[in-house]
């Protein structure tokens, strides 16, 4: 069983979404009050859905805060419809961003889709066999075969998404939002960079166009 944290201050949303998620054992420990949500050991949870219009704080606000003290994924889950609160969130840290209202299937689509890639990049972590590529954050560098590729700041930063989610599909979105070299989501340079990427990486590292999802990084161990 996963269990979940719920930032979300509307009572009767937060109880009929947990009610749903426990039918696919997901169990969802909710807080209206989001400073009490931020200091019940967040660290225990496995994933955090977090709503954005809460009393107090500004939800982007919690969004930083978590991602600067642990390392657990995050959807933002907000009837927010402004287009820049979906850039912030994603740029700040979370992992996906789901307007309300929605199915609630769809919410069960995405967090066992970011569960399963948040235990892959762990796994990848401490796998005493590592990937054939290789992220180093700390140098700002990605190695292939333990060559550094050179890359420029912005094949870097969809790279380093790409490994993190390595074997999923990224959508167009999170590499336009989720990266400040994108200004305002323009894709204009997008499959430029692509283009030189897959030049660079060389014929056994794919990165593959999903049609009409968005990008997945192949590359065989």
């Amino acid at each position: 069983m996963a269990n979940l944290l719920m930032i979300e201050d509307d009572a009767q949303f937060a109880s009929l979404l947990t009610d749903y998620l426990a039918r696919y054992n997901l169990h969802v420990t909710n807080f209206q009050d989001p400073y009490l949500g931020l200091s019940s050991g967040v660290e225990k949870y496995d994933l955090l859905i977090l709503d954005l219009t809460l009393p107090g704080i500004d939800g982007l606000e919690v969004c930083r805060e978590v991602v600067a003290k642990y390392d657990i994924p995050i959807i933002i889950s907000s009837a927010r419809s402004d287009l820049s609160d979906k850039v912030i969130g994603l740029q700040i840290g979370a992992d996906d961003y789901l307007p309300k209202p929605y199915d609630p299937q769809e919410m069960v689509a995405r967090i066992t889709s970011l569960l399963r890639r948040y235990k892959k990049i762990q796994g990848t972590a401490t796998d005493n066999h590592p990937e054939r590529i290789q992220l180093n954050e700390t140098q700002e560098s990605i190695s292939v075969d333990g060559e550094v590729l050179d890359l420029t700041p912005a094949e870097y930063a969809v790279m380093q998404l790409l490994i993190k989610h390595i074997g999923s599909t990224v959508s167009k979105e999170q590499i336009l939002y989720g990266s400040d070299v994108f200004e305002y989501g323009s894709d204009s340079s997008l499959s430029v960079i692509l283009s030189r990427l897959r030049k660079k990486l060389g014929d056994e590292i794919q990165i593959k166009t999903v049609r009409g999802v968005g990008y997945k990084l192949l590359a065989p161990q």
